[in-house]
């Protein structure tokens, strides 16, 4: 089935049952009440061990990262919803950067570079009334590597990395601007 036919079937089955947009992506996850995340009813690993390639092919691990608030967005070039959200994570990267925080956008194109490269460079976002590009790192996402997040039944998710490299929330779907800022802000905060 062509992909744009999968992102339409899986937007109007997330409206009507879920209340959700989101583009349809193999793999199966399901998140708990507190959106932790679950795989047939068993937790997943709170802190993934996960090592994706860049668009220079050199390896970026998960654990690079600690010491920094994380959201790992999981996106492709096609998915409608996902060109929502990302002038949000533009402006989070802009704004909280320097905060300990980063985002890094995980492109599931079955494609791969051939197609991502190209949209990253050119494709351009009003954040804010600026034309900008993606301004934070980019990686090449496969099913094996979402399995290790639980598996996508929709892009975008997005998954809250914790300064200590701990799961702290996953979002299936087109998230709330506004809900995902409060997430990274409370993980940001100093702990006393």
């Amino acid at each position: 089935m062509p992909k744009h036919l999968n992102c339409f079937l899986a937007l109007s089955l997330a409206i009507s049952i879920a209340g959700f947009a989101g583009c349809n992506s193999r793999g199966a996850a399901t998140v708990d009440e507190s959106g932790r995340p679950t795989n047939a009813g068993k937790e997943l690993p709170n802190e993934p061990d996960v090592t994706f390639k860049d668009l220079r092919g050199k390896d970026v691990a998960l654990s690079s990262f600690k010491g920094k608030v994380v959201v790992v967005n999981f996106w492709a070039t096609w998915c409608e919803p996902c060109r929502v959200e990302i002038p949000w994570m533009i402006d989070f990267q802009q704004k909280l950067g320097d905060k300990g925080f980063t985002l890094l956008g995980v492109a599931m194109d079955e494609e791969g570079k051939s197609v991502v490269e190209p949209f990253v460079q050119k494709t351009q976002f009003d954040v804010g009334g600026r034309n900008m590009t993606m301004n934070y790192p980019i990686v090449l996402g496969n099913d094996d590597l979402a399995a290790k997040f639980g598996g996508l039944i929709g892009l975008p998710t997005s998954v809250v990395i914790s300064r200590d490299g701990k799961v702290a929330k996953r979002f299936i779907g087109l998230v709330s601007h506004d809900q995902l800022e409060k997430t990274i802000q409370s993980l940001l905060k100093p702990t006393t």
